[in-house]
């Protein structure tokens, strides 16, 4: 059965107060969010934004992804993904048990091929196909790794475990992207690899970013950029620097530092005219049209909503650009439109994004609070609005 109407983020909220046994204006009053928000929250009248809902979270003692509903179960079930997560929960478990012996790893070269389709496959957003073929890689890679330790192999199991980490977090799954970046350091730290150390800190930084906990997540980009000092300079590096620079404006954006995201966005930008496009690069979509995405998002966790939408009309994003960044930028501009009340180019976006990424967009919490935000609006949206409510399962 799909979940009822009233289970949304902010019937969540209430449910989470009332266990604590806190009224409205004592948890307004804890997290900083005002009572007027608050109330239409959780009365599903206002959506509840990213910023609110980590506020939120932090003074209710909850993760993020508990009030955001995640992981969305009866999607996975429909979708039939929730029997392709296990596998890879026991695939990451065994990454220090040594060569299994019923495993016979190809070549490294078939290897290392494998791994950077699978790559190109998540930014194509076949999510499931991944899913699938995984575990199997990981198994394989990691007996390669222990019976050729070496530079190397140790990178390639390094970056399957990052593949892990994508997936885990496409679908929603936060404990076990964290498993995943837990192995991917374990393997970049054997392989000597400081660009990978690097981009580990990254995605660890937006794990915490999801999280709400903006203070841990600065550190550890902080935190990345030492550590890619170690590296040789060059493109590389560049583009693994340029987007760590990208994740700290976001950072500072969610924690409304107008100066400070400004700043990162103005150094990323300065790298990406000196790299130019290199969405290839350790598959991170870096280049100048991901810094004016990004700015579209900053200006968004800024609660700048109109020129949040003014700067996306300024984009011209090029033909090939990776679908999954796409579809993630159609999510954000939604949102932003929504806030602006212009309900019909939100859900417009909405359906862009259901059309580039249909699993990472059904999975996505922005797109949920989007919906339930131009649910108010319905009366005056067309019928495929209802459609795609039932698609989400909302």
């Amino acid at each position: 059965m799909p979940p009822s109407a009233e289970e949304h983020t902010g019937a969540r909220i209430k449910r989470a107060r009332k266990i604590r046994r806190l009224t409205q204006t004592e948890l307004a009053r804890l997290s900083n969010v005002s009572y007027s928000t608050l109330t239409k929250v959780e009365q599903g009248v206002m959506p509840a934004s990213p910023s609110v809902v980590g506020a939120v979270a932090r003074a209710l003692s909850v993760q993020v992804a508990e009030l955001n509903g995640q992981p969305y179960l009866e999607e996975l079930r429909a979708d039939q993904l929730d029997g392709l997560i296990n596998p890879i929960r026991e695939a990451l478990n065994v990454y220090d048990l040594g060569p299994d012996p019923d495993v016979a790893p190809r070549p490294m070269g078939e290897l290392e091929d494998d791994a950077d389709t699978m790559c190109a496959m998540v930014r194509a957003t076949k999510i499931k196909q991944v899913a699938v073929e995984l575990p199997g890689l990981i198994y394989e890679v990691t007996t390669a790794a222990h019976n050729n330790p070496g530079d190397r192999s140790w990178r390639l199991l390094a970056n399957v475990y990052r593949t892990a980490y994508d997936v885990t977090t496409k679908l929603g799954f936060p404990d076990l992207c964290t498993v995943a970046l837990d192995r991917m350091d374990w393997a970049a730290q054997r392989a000597s690899d400081p660009v990978l150390g690097g981009m580990r800190q990254y995605l660890r930084a937006l794990a915490y970013l999801r999280a709400s906990d903006y203070k841990t997540g600065k550190r550890l980009v902080a935190l990345g950029v030492a550590t890619l000092q170690q590296a040789e300079p060059g493109r590389v590096l560049d583009v693994v620097t340029g987007q760590l620079h990208l994740g700290a404006a976001v950072l500072a954006g969610r924690d409304k530092d107008k100066d400070t995201a400004e700043g990162h966005l103005g150094e990323a930008a300065r790298i990406a005219k000196r790299t130019g496009p290199a969405e290839k690069v350790h598959w991170l979509s870096f280049g100048p049209t991901n810094v004016g995405v990004h700015r579209v998002s900053v200006l968004a966790e800024l609660d700048m909503y109109a020129e949040a939408v003014e700067e996306a009309d300024e984009i011209a994003i090029p033909d090939g650009w990776p679908p999954s960044r796409l579809a993630h930028h159609h999510a954000e501009v939604a949102r932003a439109q929504m806030w602006t009340g212009e309900t019909d180019a939100a859900f417009k976006s909405l359906r862009a994004a259901r059309k580039l990424a249909p699993q990472q967009t059904r999975y996505h919490p922005t797109v949920r609070e989007t919906y339930a935000g131009l649910e108010a609006a319905k009366r005056r949206m067309p019928d495929s609005f209802t459609n795609f409510g039932a698609w989400l399962h909302m």
